[in-house]
């Protein structure tokens, strides 16, 4: 029988032990762990539909083609960013269940171990690379490919440390371009190492990554396959889809603690209420989860003033230490002797039919069967000879800044000196991606030819924006402000990572055999002003928000403490990306899914 979500009748002034709002990647995994015990009831509100065995869904290689579709994306918009011309920037985000693992680009890659060590040193107890690597492993289900596939492609998996149990699957997609190992040999010969454990603490260097997908059936696997679907049938789980939640219904206690007894939420114009015995778990993302603590009353209070919003917890932090990740692509047009297909072809209505029923065959044929597994995670140092002086330049300024004025400045401030500390030791904020096609900005394709673009990411970016309510209405959005290069280092690392792939990738063989020229940023574009310039116009989120409800002491300005738990309240937790007190060189995926794996034990005693 096909999985049924809950009514409206089955949750509307119901009590449920557990009240999780959001049905995205960590809600659902959350979900699935605390309903292994029978006796505990679980609700979640999920304000997207659910988009149930949808093919528009589970096929790989659709790339951007839910981005502006209303059933699949949020289609969020930054603030006019200062320091980008004013520039507006969109963030997509996955409407639906499963969230934005159901719309994302598949990458399954996890941070160095020292990186997620700092969660400790910030204050958080528990919160290091030994818990990290066996929750995550708790998730993932890594197939390996045949001998055969290892060997055609260079896949040295032999030393992989990888979860087997899981219920993700996690693999190599059916087909890697020639493409692939021309660029990673290439950067290879530029100075850049060979990853010793990219998925094992240490992806320092290029890799083949693996993507989040069924290997047998080349489809999707994400929150909802994995942890939603095999577990439809648990009467004790309930899922109430299109359900927007608004605040959580709250009262203090005597001795100053907040108790939250349920959540209010709209089901189209109906405003209802479901009820809490136990605790309310957000899981509504970095973007939402602020917000709903906000309209909650739990936040600074001097924003709550101007909202008119009553005050129960004045909690600073609430929406600030905003981290993100962006990227640009560089590209390039392929010689038309090129013996591999790209993605390009699919532009043609024709051919894309075509593919389409490749795909469905189920032979691995077919450019729907392609993925992004080509990843270099590398310092500065090893792209640019303008490194050192780059570096030396952020060392002094951090270390000269001014006292901090508030509690957000005290644990920014400490959070800075751990990034000046990786940048002494080379950490890998600059990230190189391989994408078999068109993927840039302003100059369009060209009917008939075939692309392939170097995406370069940035991962450890200095600035810190923010992300705070506008309005008492939950229907309109915060006003998310990222403060896109208030400093300096961060434009300056990403110009130098551009010129890297634009004057040495693209001039060492094997890749260079394979181009005629560059398409994008173009030949026009050529001083670091100018990179610079291109850079503020389009770049574009690599859909990694993080830090809106930092996990850190309260004073150095954290919102929930390490049984992320939010100050002030009894029973409130957040459970989503938006609990990282300092980003990593990674893709977010995985480590949304070790953070619910870790609260469900949190939750449970069990840690």
């Amino acid at each position: 029988m096909a999985a049924q979500t809950a009514k409206l009748e089955d949750v509307a002034d119901k009590s449920f032990d557990y009240v999780i709002v959001g049905g995205g990647t960590a809600g659902l995994c959350l979900a699935a762990r605390l309903t292994e015990d029978p006796s505990i009831s679980v609700v979640v509100l999920e304000s997207g539909d659910a988009n149930l065995n949808d093919p528009a869904l589970l096929r790989p290689a659709s790339y951007g083609a839910h981005f502006g579709n209303e059933n699949y994306d949020w289609a969020f918009k930054t603030t006019a960013q200062v320091h980008c011309k004013g520039n507006q920037f969109l963030w997509q985000r996955g409407k639906g269940l499963g969230g934005s693992s159901a719309i994302n680009f598949l990458c399954w890659t996890k941070p160095p171990a020292d990186e997620i060590d700092d969660w400790e040193r910030l204050g958080n107890p528990g919160w290091n690379w030994e818990n990290y690597d066996k929750f995550s492993k708790r998730t993932e289900k890594f197939v390996y490919p045949t001998p055969e596939i290892q060997a055609k492609h260079n896949l040295k998996l032999s030393d992989w440390r990888c979860g087997s149990e899981g219920t993700l699957l996690t693999a190599f997609p059916a087909k890697i371009p020639a493409a692939e190992l021309d660029l990673q040999q290439t950067l290879i010969k530029l100075g850049i190492p060979v990853a010793e454990a990219p998925l094992d603490g240490s992806p320092q260097g290029v890799y083949f990554a693996p993507n989040t997908l069924d290997p047998k059936t080349a489809t999707r696997t994400y929150a909802t396959t994995a942890f939603y679907l095999p577990n439809a049938s648990r009467s004790n789980l309930n899922i109430l889809v299109r359900a927007h939640a608004s605040k959580l219904i709250t009262s203090k206690s005597l001795g100053g603690s907040v108790t939250a007894s349920g959540v209010q939420f709209f089901y189209g114009k109906k405003e209802c209420v479901v009820k809490a015995k136990k605790e309310v778990l957000l899981c509504a993302g970095a973007l939402k989860s602020p917000q709903i603590l906000e309209l909650s009353g739990i936040g600074s209070q001097s924003l709550l003033q101007r909202l008119r919003i009553p005050s129960e917890i004045d909690l600073p932090g609430v929406g600030e230490n905003i981290q993100e990740h962006v990227f640009t692509g560089i590209t390039f047009e392929l010689k038309d002797d090129a013996s591999f297909e790209t993605l390009d072809i699919l532009r043609d209505p024709k051919v894309a039919t075509e593919h389409l029923e490749l795909h469905a065959a189920g032979k691995g044929e077919g450019l729907f069967n392609m993925g992004i597994i080509g990843f270099a995670f590398a310092s500065l140092n090893l792209l640019s000879d303008s490194a050192s002086s780059i570096h030396h330049a952020a060392q002094i300024l951090y270390s000269q800044k001014g006292q901090p004025k508030n509690a957000v400045e005290e644990g920014i401030k400490e959070q800075w000196k751990i990034q000046v500390e990786r940048l002494e030791k080379g950490g890998p904020g600059c990230e190189l991606i391989s994408f078999p096609g068109f993927l840039s900005y302003p100059n369009p394709p060209q009917e008939g030819k075939k692309y392939i673009s170097v995406l370069v990411a940035m991962n450890h970016f200095f600035s810190r924006g923010t992300i705070h309510s506008i309005s008492k209405d939950a229907k309109i959005d915060p006003a998310f402000d990222p403060h896109y290069f208030e400093e300096e280092i961060d434009l300056k690392t990403f110009i130098e990572s551009v010129k890297f792939v634009r004057n040495k990738v693209a001039n060492t063989a094997p890749f260079k055999n394979l181009i005629v020229q560059e398409v994008n940023p173009g030949p026009a574009v050529e001083s670091d002003e100018q990179i610079g310039d291109w850079l503020k116009k389009y770049m574009t989120t690599t859909y990694h928000t993080a830090g809106s409800c930092s996990m850190l002491p309260r004073e150095k300005g954290g919102v929930v403490d390490p049984r992320l738990k939010v100050y002030g309240t009894s029973n409130v937790r957040v459970v989503d990306m938006s609990i990282v007190p300092l980003h990593f060189a990674a893709h977010t995926q995985a480590t949304a899914y070790a953070i619910a794996e870790q609260a469900a034990d949190i939750i449970q005693g069990k840690l």
